[in-house]
């Protein structure tokens, strides 16, 4: 029996449940946009909390508005569950769970792994399976599928289909989002590339097929490898003009003029969330197969890795000018989120700078109206400060890590004994200012 034509024509008129494992801030998104475009959802989580929130019709995810998703849960389009046995339910199955690093910065498989194996164990014959989830090329067809084949007994090309299509999330970004951020497909033949470009292209604007599933793989590496080697670059720019009394701002806005050849990247204390500062290492773990030293990425990295130490030096030479040790000092970090009005302190450079400065003896303190509390990665635990007269005027140094636009960065620059200014939130040149 074939299970292809019956199982593209029921992605087609929207007659199969789609299961997405995961629902963080890639999986809860793409389930209300499916559900919200036809489809029945169900979503699995390990996470009880998560799965009464979403029964409830409350977002814990910025992007996803509760009264959208109350609609399609009270429409009984979308409902989640932490039974993984449910995966039998449902003929599409989307991976989109975390895939972070290990201790020794190497790729941490697990969680793509313990889906795999659920839905080896559960699944049925005329099933879709889709990776999201960032990783190295080659993990769909030489991780996943093994574990797939195994686990159920069936067979790839005649029971069931692989494709990886890459996450393209960029978490409080108001213009572009799951729907109309063009989605990349690779599919494992092209059987599987018809149903997964079916499926996509049913809720997503702009579907952009390749010719295999680690060629998509590599199309995210690509794309944030990219980031992180401009973004480095800029860095080390920064920190080279800071010596040479020459404003990096300047500069950049002065080559953004040339209308060819130049796209502008801007400085910052370092590099954070959860695709940018992992992924190359990614790419370093399966380029040490093919016996390949991947030079340039690596030297991007280091770059990256030393912005926090960096900035803890900016931070003390700040204070010594003032004739004030680090050791001692009060130090308000202002925004410890990633990026911009964000509720995400993934791999924010805020917690690395706040652990450096600790190491010297330092006081830390933060306020992120976002953010209640952080536990950064050497196990300082600090709660959110409300912002007052009272705790500006006990602070030695305000440092700007994250400009939150709720900030009034000229009120707090007015009452702060001095600022340091990783994230160019001061325009107006200021004596008690030290920019990076």
């Amino acid at each position: 029996m074939s299970y292809y034509s019956p199982l593209l024509e029921k992605i087609s008129s929207r007659k199969v449940r789609i299961g997405i494992l995961g629902l963080g801030y890639v999986g809860l998104p793409l389930a209300t946009l499916f559900a919200r475009k036809g489809y029945t959802v169900l979503g699995l989580d390990k996470s009880p909390d998560k799965v009464q929130k979403i029964a409830q019709g409350e977002s814990y995810i910025s992007d996803v508005k509760s009264v959208e998703l109350k609609g399609v849960v009270d429409s009984k389009a979308f409902s989640a569950s932490v039974d993984f046995s449910r995966i039998a339910e449902c003929e599409v199955l989307i991976i989109c769970v975390p895939t972070p690093l290990d201790r020794f910065k190497k790729p941490d498989m697990s969680f793509i792994q313990d889906a795999s194996s659920s839905i080896g164990k559960f699944m049925r014959p005329g099933t879709l399976v889709s990776l999201e989830s960032t990783t190295y090329p080659t993990t769909t067809e030489e991780f996943m599928l093994p574990i797939l084949e195994k686990e159920s007994g069936l067979k790839h090309g005649q029971d069931f289909w692989v494709c990886f299509s890459p996450e393209r999330v960029d978490p409080g970004n108001r213009q572009f989002h799951t729907e109309n951020i063009p989605k990349v497909v690779g599919g494992l033949g092209e059987e599987a590339q018809e149903l997964a470009k079916t499926l996509y292209g049913n809720a997503i604007d702009q579907i952009c097929p390749v010719s295999s599933p680690r060629a998509a793989e590599m199309v995210k590496i690509l794309e944030n490898t990219y980031r992180l080697v401009n973004i480095s670059l800029v860095n080390e720019m920064a920190l080279l003009c800071g010596k040479m009394g020459i404003n990096i701002w300047e500069v950049i806005e002065a080559a953004k003029t040339k209308p060819y050849g130049f796209q502008a990247f801007y400085p910052g204390p370092g590099i954070g969330g959860h695709c940018i500062p992992l992924d190359p290492f990614y790419l370093e773990h399966i380029a040490r197969n093919f016996n390949f030293d991947l030079a340039m990425i690596h030297t991007a990295g280091h770059i990256d890795n030393m912005m926090p130490h960096r900035m803890m030096i900016k931070i003390n030479t700040a204070l010594n000018r003032q004739k004030k040790s680090l050791n001692g000092s009060r130090i308000l970090f202002m925004g410890v989120a990633y990026k911009p009005d964000i509720d995400d302190e993934r791999e924010s450079p805020a917690l690395k700078i706040i652990d450096e400065v600790v190491k010297k003896g330092a006081q830390a303190f933060y306020h992120d109206p976002f953010i209640p509390r952080i536990c950064t990665h050497e196990g300082v635990t600090l709660e959110n400060s409300a912002l007052s007269d009272g705790l500006l005027e006990t602070m030695d140094c305000v440092v700007f890590t994250t400009n939150h636009s709720v900030f009034d960065v000229d009120s707090i620059v007015k009452r702060a004994r001095l600022v340091v200014d990783l994230r160019n939130a001061v325009k107006d040149p200021d004596e008690k200012v030290y920019k990076l």
